[in-house]
């Protein structure tokens, strides 16, 4: 097709194609200061989809929305050491400010475990206030030395939760519910992308934490992306906070607390799992635009019909638009192709003529012909179809290209275009050094069945390892 002369094929070079993605399909750009993005209409609209999506699935585990400030004293983060530490080389801080050197600089939040928890001992008085379950929509800075749009940028949105809990177990508890209820599901049903889900060895857990758990994707090239993780904090930083409460017994206690959190890494993750050389493939559930109409010619009867479509597919609680764009059809239809739109419905006189418009599928391309009145009926049909398909596709390309191994040196050979999976046993200590060695790192840590383990601590553990974005 023509869009095929428009971006680089995957397989003469993966990072110049997704670049190419971005930019041809009208997701981002590069901001003014180096590391930053600004993020497109329509890749904006794809981020609103999984907001909505995620927001609904943290609400339901009981957790509220509310907002903290940008900037965040100096002084907070050097209260939990081992968090000032895992971020000192990613900070921005601002030392001046109203024409003044400040008294005391300010960080830009790299994230807001500090802030939140300088409010939680605020609020937190007796065991009746916990759990106390918040979340917020916000931007953080993180300074990038390798950035790239959606996947690494200096400044980025996301959503993070921070929670206190009155005992470990129920903090624990929560932690996990928010990884399979709301991370997974969404992942799963949502993005069609299946992940592995485990926990981070020690050297790769967030700072600060004494577990990280974490959703883990394949993308086409074989490298592995973080999706989203979960974060049980122990009592770390209510020690730093002083976040205690007065328990049912009257005594104070320090609280236990979780962070958990998904960025617009996701919006990379979707076009890196899901495109192909022709472009962008969006999700039926997640796609802001599931069908376009296009006129194949302008002639009035034509867009008569493609308006009626429309006002079908609409009724019929589909979210469609009437393609306005200018030029031939054949670009308007590469266009549309690139933004990766499930379904297309392409209305021309002769099909009219025969009572049918021909509806082309974005995953296969497969056109199929059907009759006016019969779009807005077969449409649903269709979408469900290709959410499944592309689900199990993806699972299928990830199982290919995960591989049992039994040394480090197998794992090395095998991550050049895929996982490999060994015991972990095998890897802890000097394997993991020499895995890095090879820019490939442990992804997460499963039990034997693949299921996620409480600590590192239990025996016959395996691990997943790959090269990573």
């Amino acid at each position: 097709m023509a869009s095929q002369s428009v971006l680089t094929p995957q397989a003469e070079d993966f990072p110049r194609w997704y670049q190419d993605v971005v930019a041809k399909a009208e997701m981002a750009d590069n901001g003014p200061v180096r590391g930053t993005m600004v993020i497109r209409p329509y890749g904006y609209a794809i981020w609103e989809r999984m907001q909505s999506e995620i927001d609904t699935r943290i609400k339901a585990t009981g957790a509220q929305n509310a907002y903290f400030p940008l900037f965040i004293p100096e002084s907070y983060l050097s209260k939990e050491a081992m968090h000032i530490e895992g971020f000192s080389p990613e900070l921005a801080v601002v030392t001046h400010a109203g024409g003044e050197k400040l008294a005391e600089p300010i960080v830009v939040r790299p994230t807001s475990e500090t802030v939140i928890g300088e409010f939680m001992a605020k609020w937190i008085q007796s065991y009746r206030d916990l759990p106390l379950l918040l979340n917020q929509w916000a931007n953080v800075v993180r300074w990038e030395l390798r950035p790239r749009l959606f996947l690494r940028s200096s400044e980025f949105l996301w959503q993070e939760g921070h929670t206190a809990h009155a005992s470990y177990e129920d903090a624990a508890a929560y932690a996990r519910q928010i990884h399979n209820d709301v991370y997974d599901d969404f992942l799963n049903e949502v993005l069609a992308v299946p992940t592995y889900l485990g926990i981070k060895p020690p050297s790769e857990r967030f700072a600060g934490a004494i577990n990280t758990m974490t959703c883990e994707g394949m993308m086409r090239d074989g490298k592995a992306l973080q999706m989203a993780t979960s974060h049980e904090l122990g009592q770390n930083f209510a020690k730093a906070f002083d976040i205690f409460f007065q328990n049912e017994d009257g005594q104070a206690a320090l609280c236990h607390t979780t962070s958990w959190g998904a960025s617009t890494r996701l919006v990379g993750g979707l076009i890196m799992a899901h495109g192909d050389d022709n472009g962008l493939i969006v999700p039926p559930r997640l796609a802001p635009t599931q069908v376009v109409v296009i006129a194949v010619r302008d002639e009035p009867e034509v867009i008569d019909a493609c308006a009626r479509i429309v006002a079908s597919l609409r009724g019929a609680g589909v979210r469609v638009v009437q393609d306005q764009g200018r030029g031939s059809f054949g670009r308007r239809v590469t266009d549309w192709e690139i933004k990766g739109v499930p379904l297309r419905v392409e209305v021309g006189p002769r099909d009219l003529a025969q009572g049918v418009v021909t509806v082309v599928r974005r995953d296969s391309g497969e056109k199929i012909a059907l009759g006016i009145d019969a779009v807005a009926g077969e449409a649903p049909r269709l979408l469900e179809s290709m959410q499944d398909l592309m689900f199990e596709d993806a699972r299928q390309r990830r199982d290919a290209a995960t591989h049992d191994v039994s040394t480090v040196p197998e794992a090395i050979e095998a991550a050049q275009s895929g996982f490999a999976r060994l015991a972990w046993d095998v890897v802890s200590g000097a394997g993991e050094e020499q895995l890095n060695g090879e820019a490939i790192t442990v992804r997460c840590l499963q039990r034997a069945d693949g299921s996620m383990p409480a600590s590192d601590t239990e025996g016959g553990l395996t691990c997943l390892v790959a090269k990573a974005y």
